[in-house]
């Protein structure tokens, strides 16, 4: 044995081994060094010639070279502050760096955006790293799933957006939203003018959800509700690890306190579902499909559980219970909490302008001539060209959906001839598009009037997508 082979096996303490086992275990340590340090050297060149290709997307300061441009801005409201100031610095597009490893190509202007929000899902998948904090709760629904997964469940939940399936829930909202009427004259008289109205319209939406998924009526508006109070528990820790990098790893995450409190309320929730789930399951078996269909025919409400249970692909086989839960616990947790916002932020906006108001107002009580309020209808909602203008506005001003998350299959050919490389992961910022002098003048200021189809220019494509846009929608929040 040479003098060096001995020395490495004194430190590798295989001195007194066999010289023939020593000899393969030397070897074997040998491979898989030089494995590991060609592996190094893949990524080492790998990441030099992406960072190469990426030098046609200017670039802000880091905050230093380990954490890029984390942290530099924390406050919610400093944080957009901050996104209006590079959108007006670095025009379309710019690099953000996440650690000292992970590029993010951000995005900002409509035109650039096109070509992004209309690939496929198979070209331009969603990015794992910002969604995977809802896996143990979503499963793989629509926000998680991918490729021909994601496609059969789209042409799966298709009827569940018909019209007619649509148009009986317009009662059920009716009725949510006397409950919180009822509920904030009551406050008025007890507490006087303060009201804090997102808690509560959040609380509606989710009673709406919760009678037009499973059919349930927790009267959680009036009285606390263990499975609602999970779902607002669940929506609030995922927006806290997202600001946390270190609890990005599952191993890290579930051994603090924040990830006990997670994983209790994720099986709080499927328990909840799943119970429903099993439940119906049973009765359609015993009725079958043709008097399921014919009991709700005569009430004329398909819930969003009898349309999943019925649901069959083009090869006749129909969505599994754990497929069920996954869609179910994913339209209660996008429907809740982007419909609240929206509904607070257009409230608070008529309350800013008392002429827009006035003219809602007066629009709604020329459409009802005598009809309670309680009393409109599906084809009401269309009679209202005004207060539609003015959510839009609202929208505009406060999208619920911040950004769009995708990571490049392959590359990717901008309009202006940019290419974004494979493997790198692309932000939109619909705020910071919302917000694009370029496209919306004096973006800061609350004007209807822009969406006046009769009287303002036309809106460019893709400048107004407030819930996301493209064959496979993701969002961050």
């Amino acid at each position: 044995m040479l003098p060096g082979v001995k020395c490495l096996s004194h430190h590798l303490g295989l001195v007194g081994l066999d010289l023939e086992v020593s000899s393969i275990l030397l070897l074997v340590f040998l491979a898989l060094s030089i494995w590991i340090l060609t592996q190094v050297l893949i990524y080492v060149h790998h990441y030099y010639i992406n960072c190469q290709r990426l030098r046609c997307f200017p670039q802000p300061p880091l905050k230093n070279w380990f954490f890029g441009h984390m942290g530099l801005t924390m406050a919610s409201e400093e944080r957009f502050h901050y996104i209006l100031d590079l959108n007006q610095q670095f025009g379309d597009a710019h690099i953000w760096w996440s650690g000292p490893l992970i590029p993010v190509i951000r995005f900002f202007h409509p035109q650039v955006i096109t070509p992004l929000l209309k690939a496929s899902a198979f070209i331009l998948p969603k990015d794992t790293i910002f969604y995977k904090f809802l896996e143990n709760w979503l499963g793989e629904g629509l926000l998680l799933s991918k490729g021909e997964k994601w496609s059969r469940h789209r042409r799966m939940l298709t009827p569940a957006f018909h019209f007619d399936v649509l148009k009986p829930y317009v009662k059920i909202f009716n009725q949510s939203v006397d409950i919180m009427h009822a509920k904030w004259r009551r406050l008025h008289v007890e507490d006087g003018n303060y009201l804090e109205m997102f808690e509560h319209i959040s609380l509606m939406t989710l009673d709406s959800l919760q009678k037009c998924i499973f059919s349930h009526n927790s009267n959680c508006q009036e009285k606390p509700s263990a499975y609602i109070s999970a779902i607002l528990e669940i929506s609030s820790l995922v927006a806290k690890r997202a600001d946390q990098p270190l609890l990005y790893w599952d191993a890290l995450y579930y051994l603090t306190s924040q990830g006990r409190h997670f994983s209790r309320a994720c099986r709080l929730v499927k328990d909840f579902s799943n119970v429903i789930i099993q439940d119906r399951r049973r009765i359609l078996t015993q009725q079958g499909t043709k008097a399921l269909l014919r009991d709700k025919g005569k009430s004329k409400t398909f819930d969003f559980i009898d349309i999943l249970l019925l649901a069959k692909d083009e090869d006749g086989k129909t969505l599994s219970d754990k497929d069920i839960q996954a869609e179910a616990d994913t339209f209660m947790f996008r429907g809740h909490d982007t419909t609240a916002s929206g509904i607070s932020w257009a409230l608070y906006n008529l309350a800013q302008h008392q002429e827009y108001q006035d003219r809602c107002r007066q629009e709604i009580q020329e459409l009802l001539r005598g009809r309670q309020p309680e009393q409109i209808e599906w084809d009401d909602l269309a009679q209202m060209p005004f207060l539609t203008m003015c959510i839009k506005e609202s929208l505009r001003l406060h999208p619920p959906v911040l950004g769009i998350s995708r990571r490049c299959a392959k590359d990717i050919k901008l309009s202006d001839g940019r290419i974004i490389p494979k493997g790198n992961i692309c932000m939109i910022s619909i705020f910071g598009i919302h917000y694009n002098p370029t496209v919306w003048p004096n973006p800061e200021v609350y004007d209807p009037y822009r969406f006046d189809i009769n009287k303002s220019p036309k809106i460019p494509p893709m400048a107004f997508i407030p819930f996301s846009a493209g064959p496979s929608p993701s969002f961050l929040m």
